[in-house]
Formats: C-alpha cells, structure tokens, sequence
C-alpha cells in the first residue's frame, strides 16, 4: 500500500483544535478581542498567563509585554496589606471575573479593556517654575502611562470600596471593572480620569 493511501492515525482525545487554545485561567479566550482606542492598544497585551514569575524584572521599557491582567494583579498587591501576596491577588481577580462574566455575559478580558481604555486620562498638568513662580501647565499624556494611570485608578478604587467595608475584594474589583467599562463616572477610576482632564484643561 502506498504511503498515501495510508489511513491517518486517529487523534488522541483532547487534541483537537480549540482544547489546544490556552485560555486565560483555564475559562476566558484571548483571542477576538477588540479595541477601540488605537493609542494604547499596544500597550495592552493580552495573553493567557497570568504570572509569569517574574520573567520580565529588570527589562527596562519592557512592562508593556507582560499580560494587562498580571500588571492589573501586580497593582492590586501594592498596598501595606497586601503587598507580596500575589497568589491571593491571582485568586482575587479571577473570582472577580468569574462576577463579571455572571453579570454581563460578556468576555471578562474584553470588559477589563474596555475599562482601561475609559479609565485613561487623556490630560494632565505638570508644574513649571517661572523664576519663582511655579505654573501649572496642561501635557498630553503618553499612551504607556495612560495605561499606568489607568490600572493604579481602578487599584485605588478596589481598595477604598473593599477595605474596612462590608464589600468582598472580589466583589468591588468587578464592580470597579463593569463601571468602568461602561464609562460610568460614579466609578472612581473614571472619575479620577474626569478630574485629572478637567483640571488639565483649566491650565491650559
């Protein structure tokens, strides 16, 4: 019989092509998601790991690489309580985007972009000295930083609803990611971006 005509061996059982997509905690897809602000799309990175044991300390200009959700799990631990605790931090968001998807349906990696994209400030002021005279001046703001500024708004937002309150973490992380997906300025993340833009724009 001819090479060819050869039948194929059969697939083992789970090999086939979608089981083979790593999916971010084993349930959320990578892949398919969208966005709608072109100046920081490449400074959010979506991958399935969500830790990667520090692989990219030390690699300056290099942040940017790293999962949006693991610089969102690394901003959650930079509190006195906290800090170091990163398993907990990786257990915290993951329930809290198992909340999101219950409420919205939707991909929880799509709705945490939406939310950075809403919670970054366009504007912002930096002060000049004049002689003695210091003067606040309004600057665009780097896309980089946008996303900085973006995932330390929703950070400090989770923190103020979550500590020393009757709300579970899991609970105002999802919170804090749903309003601000949807732009709502009762949310501190985007408020804070309101205020920082408003304040930009009167030192113009």
């Amino acid at each position: 019989m001819a090479a060819e005509d050869q039948p194929e061996p059969d697939k083992p059982a789970g090999t086939d092509d979608d089981s083979a997509v790593a999916k971010l905690f084993g349930e959320w897809e990578v892949t398919g998601i969208s966005y709608s602000d072109p100046s920081t799309e490449r400074y959010i990175t979506v991958t399935p790991v969500a830790h990667t044991m520090g692989r990219h300390a030390g690699k300056q200009f290099q942040k940017s690489e790293v999962s949006i959700v693991e610089r969102l799990i690394n901003r959650l631990m930079q509190t006195d309580e906290n800090t170091g605790k990163k398993q907990q931090a990786l257990n915290i968001t993951r329930d809290a985007f198992e909340i999101v998807h219950e409420r919205t349906e939707e991909n929880p990696i799509q709705v945490l972009v939406q939310a950075i994209e809403n919670a970054a400030p366009r504007e912002e002021t930096v002060r000049l000295k004049y002689g003695g005279i210091s003067v606040p001046k309004a600057v665009d703001v780097a896309p980089q930083r946008r996303v900085d500024q973006s995932l330390k708004f929703i950070a400090e937002g989770v923190y103020g609803s979550s500590f020393k309150t009757a709300t579970d973490v899991e609970e105002a992380l999802a919170s804090q990611l749903i309003g601000a997906a949807n732009n709502d300025v009762n949310t501190y993340a985007v408020s804070q971006k309101e205020e920082k833009e408003r304040v930009a724009a009167a030192a113009r």
